[in-house]
């Protein structure tokens, strides 16, 4: 039976962060034993049948008191198109969602549910080394209330701050100075409507319609009105995305300097991870991602059609 990852003891944790298999479920370990914050999960590898779902699902609602859980998949070396995740559904939804994922030799991650609308600050994490023993840097981009981590990774919206610490030695922590970080925003005229905008349409296209709660035509007027009617406010408030960021920049830096440490491949070239407040509020890391493992490496024909195009 597949056990919530804050179930797992040490041994079962190194394990689970030492398996490349699920990259996923391995980074989730991994940032767990570092206590950091992350959700409440398990991993359902191919092979278990929907019974097997059904009870692994029962079995955290009820360790975690919720009567509906996430939905994310983890393949591996991932395709450019797979499945987008993320989204919540009543437990007795997710053997029927989970199976379509087995059947496609996916493992399925079932985790403790989020509010992706009431999100108070979104932080995409980049840490570069262009090689070992020369300097690196870090950059943070960020979004306010009402965005969250895909808008950033997969939804074409540019981030509304962006902070950018140059001349990192990752191998020899240094406290950065003040001074040292040049933090920019976005200063495009009608840039916010047109983040805002995207949002709904990426709503409206994705999250609602996954999640049964638009059907149709919906556009972003009617994500729009799902969101008011429910008093999901934040995107449409203040957006005091620097100040936010502000205030987490030095934990930011510090958390990143050791997940740089703790990386199993230990001549990462660029590691990459997301940090998210909720509006409880509570903090949770997401994936760490090395960004030469992120994807399978495409045919040379491909490639040298792309480069063509």
């Amino acid at each position: 039976m597949p056990r919530p990852l804050h179930a797992l003891n040490a041994s079962e944790l190194a394990a689970a962060a030492a398996d490349r298999r699920w990259p996923k479920w391995q980074t989730m370990a991994l940032l767990h034993s570092l206590r950091l914050p992350v959700l409440n999960a398990c991993l359902i590898p191919p092979g278990h049948d929907v019974a097997a779902v059904r009870a692994a699902a029962h079995a955290l609602a009820a360790a975690i008191g919720t009567e509906r859980l996430m939905i994310r998949s983890d393949g591996g070396v991932e395709r450019k198109q797979y499945y987008r995740g993320g989204n919540t559904f009543p437990v007795g939804e997710i053997p029927r969602r989970a199976a379509e994922l087995l059947a496609d030799s996916r493992a399925v991650i079932l985790a403790e549910p989020t509010n992706r609308f009431t999100n108070r600050l979104t932080v995409l994490i980049r840490m570069d080394r262009p090689a070992r023993g020369t300097s690196g840097s870090l950059t943070l981009e960020a979004l306010g209330p009402g965005y969250d981590v895909a808008d950033l990774t997969r939804g074409q919206i540019s981030p509304q701050v962006t902070a950018h610490l140059p001349d990192i030695d990752w191998d020899q922590y240094q406290p950065p100075r003040w001074h040292e970080w040049k933090i920019t925003g976005d200063r495009c005229p009608g840039g916010e409507n047109a983040r805002r905008h995207r949002r709904l349409e990426r709503l409206a296209a994705q999250t609602l319609s996954d999640g049964g709660h638009l059907h149709g035509t919906g556009g972003t007027e009617h994500a729009e009105v799902w969101l008011r009617e429910r008093g999901f406010l934040h995107l449409f408030g203040s957006q005091p995305t620097r100040e936010a960021l502000a205030r987490r920049i030095r934990r930011l830096f510090d958390e990143a300097f050791l997940l740089t440490r703790a990386h199993p491949n230990r001549n990462w070239h660029c590691l990459a991870t997301a940090f998210s407040v909720f509006d409880e509020p509570r903090t949770v890391y997401w994936d760490l991602v090395d960004g030469e493992r992120k994807f399978a490496t495409a045919p040379t024909t491909a490639r040298s059609e792309e480069r063509a195009a």
